[in-house]
């Protein structure tokens, strides 16, 4: 009896031994992670100072910045990023007017097929159709972008954490290497046909700085800065991810004045069929 009772003793000993072998370097990773070289110089997002129309419980698009920003979009981010889940007739949402779209959507080449032949064909767009991509295919994408695919633009501040600070923040984190930075990740650098960028999330991006002043001009004399148009592109964005977020809003606010509203009715039913009724004695 002793006998077993120690071979049991000695092999849940090694077991455990074992298993805390197995486990450890698990929990000493997860604990200590190893920081990746480029980790000196990431920095969280940022937001414009007087931040964005649309936050908070009560916020509200501004239709002007959207208008904006969908001529940043057109102008600099169309060349190489799609935007295929938006319909040129949801421009209607932001105060265009039919005809607006309608020349609009004629301004863009879309894919078509010939109705004579039945080959493919490209035609001037129309209100129903989305928005086209840059590039025929991926092989395209690639070829043109150092290998990288640029990727879609409908849901990207949906994609992202803080999507929409985030969109924002990649514009503006361009800047050169802080030294102090350098000096804890002596060995980083910046390969040839990437881009340093401090909030993007492994700091080198395929892509190169896209705005500078005045890259655009602006209808309404709203001055083309890059601070500027970070945020409207980032604004549009949010629009082509969460069209209806503004009218959620509203429909929360409208819900919970109902809930309220029939949490006090049913307070009075109480008092009303109830308050008399006398609780009976045990």
């Amino acid at each position: 009896m002793t006998i077993r009772l120690g071979g049991i003793i000695v092999g849940l000993g090694l077991t455990a031994v074992l298993l805390l072998w197995s486990l450890l370097p698990g929990v000493l990773n997860f604990a200590l992670p190893e920081k990746p070289d480029y980790y000196a110089f990431q920095e969280e997002n940022i937001a414009p100072e007087e931040g964005f129309s649309f936050e908070g419980p009560v916020g509200t698009w501004d239709v002007a910045q959207l208008q904006r920003g969908y001529q940043v979009y057109k102008e600099v981010c169309a060349a190489c990023h799609s935007l295929k889940y938006v319909a040129f007739r949801n421009l209607e949402e932001l105060a265009y007017t039919e005809a607006e779209v309608r020349a609009e959507a004629a301004a863009w080449t879309v894919p078509g097929i010939n109705p004579e032949t039945g080959e493919t064909t490209t035609r001037p767009g129309l209100p129903t159709d989305q928005f086209p991509s840059p590039y025929q295919n991926d092989v395209a994408a690639r070829a043109a972008n150092n290998n990288a695919i640029p990727p879609d633009l409908s849901l990207m501040t949906k994609a992202r954490k803080d999507g929409t600070n985030y969109v924002y923040s990649l514009m503006m984190g361009y800047v050169d290497p802080d030294p102090a930075d350098q000096a804890l990740s002596p060995e980083f650098e910046t390969p040839e046909g990437l881009y340093f960028n401090e909030h993007f999330y492994n700091i080198n991006i395929a892509m190169a700085p896209q705005l500078t002043p005045d890259r655009v001009s602006y209808s309404d004399g709203t001055e083309a800065s890059v601070e500027n148009m970070a945020a409207d592109i980032a604004a549009f964005l949010t629009w082509t991810a969460e069209p209806s977020l503004v009218e959620r809003k509203q429909t929360g606010w409208f819900v919970i004045g109902f809930l309220l509203f029939a949490t006090f009715l049913a307070f009075l039913s109480y008092k009303q069929i109830w308050a008399g009724m006398k609780p009976k004695k045990k």
